[in-house]
């Protein structure tokens, strides 16, 4: 009212409101206020390039394509709109599976590769999750997959880039890029899209008013919970960081995912969310975790519902950080994380037998280890490096970071031309994490 006292009928005013409320994912209540600013001003640009973000994003795609097409050809230079003009174009070739509770565009080589196995996946998450958490989804959800990283990155935000994303969740909408849009990186589509999946079930609950860190938390649990290789299991930086007092407030959580502090920081956003949703759920109980979702559908602040349904917040954050302390305590439990202070090492053939010596005095010191381990392959010591990675992995027998000693195992059976070991170490490896087979496929 303020802002319109002296100008009643100015557009930029329920543009800025619109905007601001898409930016939390109200897209439906920001394309309202769109149509509003458009009532004052038919031609206004930012009105209706935002209503056609909102639209898309809303799964309303006849309308939102037509919108684009006119701001295109009132503005020719506009970024956005000539990018989702040429993307559109591009959709028009591509294969369309649906059913009653799915629309599915993808390429259509992957659409005939994998295309069945995905409406499966999704019917089977649906089944899932809208029974679990007592949701009903009328309309179809749109799913788009891409098998190029630059068109997922300008239909989900209208620019090239946004390298890191696998998958986003509008509401009704989800866009994913396929496994061949990731170049070098792999990622398990299976579990992207049950992730997101899971994201259009909670934020119908909660009528998209739920802080980041709770919908991406439920998204990871439900992940574990689908398929134990799935999800992020804790890492030994995420066993350090919460050893070492790096846990955010459960109350500032979502400023994780805004503002990390440290490189990885965001992964460890994930984690943590998912962990305190493991929390909840366990300490409190399912139907609490619901009422919480209840209680932010309507309206209600995070931070005032959970005391509602859980504990007061301070006894709250103090009973999560005992909870996520005695996980990572858990982790490897015969592993010695100590950083090992060997002084100055010499180089060549004795820097390696200094440190063997070492070792034998600290059989399990993983840092040691993983130091001794990649000396003796470079100097192509195969044999004893074998046995220190067998080592390894029996004292951390379910480790799947990049620099696991199933991986190592196998790359030297690859280079010693010893097929059936490397087989048999990617296998090992495949069956703790599903991301896994697609390098196990590449190989």
């Amino acid at each position: 009212e303020l802002a319109l006292s002296s100008w009643s009928q100015n557009p930029e005013v329920d543009h800025t409101i619109g905007r601001k409320l898409s930016d939390k994912y109200r897209f439906a209540e920001g394309a309202t206020y769109q149509r509003q600013a458009l009532k004052f001003q038919a031609d206004f640009l930012p009105a209706r390039m935002q209503l056609t973000q909102d639209l898309l994003r809303l799964g309303e795609d006849a309308e939102g394509w037509q919108l684009i097409d006119d701001v295109f050809q009132a503005d020719g230079y506009n970024v956005v709109a000539h990018n989702l003009t040429t993307l559109h174009d591009r959709l028009q070739e591509y294969h369309v599976l649906k059913n009653d509770s799915f629309l599915i565009r993808m390429e259509d080589r992957e659409a005939r590769l994998y295309g069945p196995q995905v409406l499966a996946l999704l019917n089977q998450a649906k089944e899932t999750l809208c029974e679990k958490y007592d949701v009903t989804i009328d309309e179809p959800v749109v799913v788009e997959i891409f098998p190029q990283q630059k068109d997922f990155a300008v239909r989900t935000f209208g620019i090239p880039g946004a390298d890191g994303f696998l998958g986003v969740c509008f509401g009704r909408v989800i866009t994913a890029n396929s496994p061949a849009a990731l170049g070098a990186n792999y990622a398990n589509w299976q579990s992207v899209l049950w992730h997101e999946f899971c994201h259009v079930v909670t934020l119908q609950l909660t009528r998209n008013r739920m802080p980041r860190w709770l919908s991406e938390g439920i998204s990871v649990y439900e992940e574990r919970l689908a398929d134990p290789r799935w999800g992020q299991p804790m890492t030994p930086d995420d066993r350090r960081r919460i050893l070492e007092g790096e846990l955010t407030p459960i109350a500032e959580l979502s400023s994780a995912f805004l503002n990390p502090e440290t490189p990885g920081g965001i992964p460890f956003a994930y984690f943590q969310s998912s962990l305190v949703v493991e929390f909840l759920v366990e300490t409190f109980g399912f139907d609490a975790l619901l009422a919480v979702m209840d209680d932010l559908a309507a309206g209600l602040p995070i931070n005032e519902s959970l005391p509602r349904h859980t504990a007061e917040m301070a006894q709250l954050e103090a009973e999560f950080v005992d909870f996520a302390r005695r996980k990572a305590e858990a982790v490897a439990p015969e592993v010695d994380w100590s950083t090992p202070d060997l002084g100055s090492l010499p180089s060549g053939e004795e820097r390696v037998a200094r440190l063997r010596d070492w070792v034998a005095e600290h059989p399990h010191n993983w840092h040691g280890l993983t130091m001794l381990a990649d000396l003796l392959i470079e100097s192509e010591q195969w044999d004893e490096a074998r046995e220190v990675l067998q080592r390894m992995h029996e004292l951390y027998p379910d480790y799947i970071g990049g620099d696991s000693p199933l991986l190592k195992l196998a790359s030297i059976a690859r280079k010693l031309g010893d097929i059936p070991a490397e087989r048999d170490a990617l296998h090992r490896y495949a069956a703790l994490d599903a991301d896994a087979s697609e390098t196990f496929l590449r190989l």
